[in-house]
């Protein structure tokens, strides 16, 4: 999670950054504000597809360990399975 919170430290970094330069600008007021309205649009976009990537990533990794799993409990049965037999025929031999 360190890389998260650096990552999220960066891109409130870069957004208070743009934000006092529009501010600082020579431009109108108006212009100003849209001009902020588009970066700020422009940052929640980003941190949206950032995020939908890690959701995606997490997704792919839950998938695996699940699927390694299954494949864990499955080798166990079939184990069990074979001890079992083992066992009654041993007994009953």
């Amino acid at each position: 999670m360190k890389s998260g919170k650096v990552l999220l430290g960066v891109l409130a970094g870069v957004a208070a950054g743009a934000a006092l330069g529009i501010l600082f600008a020579p431009d109108k007021g108006s212009k100003t504000r849209k001009k902020i309205l588009r970066k700020g649009g422009d940052y929640a976009d980003e941190v949206k597809e950032k995020f939908n990537g890690l959701l995606e990533n997490i997704t792919e990794k839950y998938e695996a360990v699940t699927k390694e799993a299954e494949a864990i409990v499955a080798k166990g049965k079939a184990k069990l399975e074979d001890s079992k037999k083992e066992l009654k025929n041993g007994v009953i031999s």
